[in-house]
């Protein structure tokens, strides 16, 4: 039998596996997209690595795209990741966190791992890195070889992986979010949350992005003014 660490560190790993199926083409869908608008795959990669934010690296690739600044596409990045400040708040209320633990906590943290997390009577640190790596790890693999592919797909649009307006995901992002807590209000089981979020959030999103033959203004322009 393992250490009590290293079973609670498997279990969180684990625990994310459900998630794994959605993950995989997302970070396909975005890699695809990166390498679209004219990142390497060093560079396509790296941000999987060092930001580890999927909405934040579509808008991140889209704006690299449009030209624009460096600061427009910092500051787009971290909007849109402010919200796990408050996650890792939450958190940290939970789960005893000293040293380097905190700040690998914050790093490694997603919406999907927090979602699983805060869904435990009483989580612990090993399983919340678990889950983190196990989240990262699917992530990075599905961004290379979506890098890799991207050559091998001349127009990503033709596929339907065009770029989707950050207004559409904020509105799927605070309907999931809410529906999420409604649901573990109702229920016991951590899984069944992710789960009906995940239908319904997609089922929204599907909705709100139909018949998108109009385009409409876009986040990066806005920020592109602005500078």
């Amino acid at each position: 039998m393992g250490t009590p660490r290293r079973t609670g560190f498997w279990r969180g790993f684990l625990a994310i596996a459900p998630l794994w199926l959605g993950v995989v083409p997302f970070g396909i869908v975005y890699a695809v997209i990166a390498r679209d608008a004219g990142l390497s795959v060093v560079e396509t990669q790296a941000l999987s690595l060092f930001v580890f934010a999927g909405g934040a690296q579509f808008s991140a690739a889209g704006l690299f795209a449009t030209g624009a600044s460096v600061v427009g596409i910092v500051l787009t990045t971290f909007l849109l990741n402010v919200r796990h400040v408050l996650y890792g708040v939450s958190l940290g209320r939970r789960i005893p966190l000293p040293g380097w633990r905190r700040p690998a906590a914050a790093y490694f943290l997603t919406d999907e791992v927090f979602g699983v997390v805060a869904a435990q009577p009483s989580p612990t640190f090993p399983y919340l890195l678990g889950a983190e790596l196990s989240l990262f790890l699917v992530w990075n693999v599905a961004t290379l070889g979506g890098a890799l592919l991207g050559a091998a797909i001349p127009d990503p649009a033709e596929l339907g992986l065009a770029f989707v307006g950050t207004r559409v995901e904020l509105v799927v992002a605070v309907a999931s979010g809410t529906l999420a807590y409604a649901v573990a209000q109702l229920t016991a089981s951590g899984g069944v949350p992710i789960v009906v979020t995940g239908v319904a959030g997609s089922l929204v999103g599907a909705w709100l992005t139909r018949g998108q033959a109009v385009e409409e203004p876009r986040l990066e322009d806005a920020i592109r003014e602005v500078a």
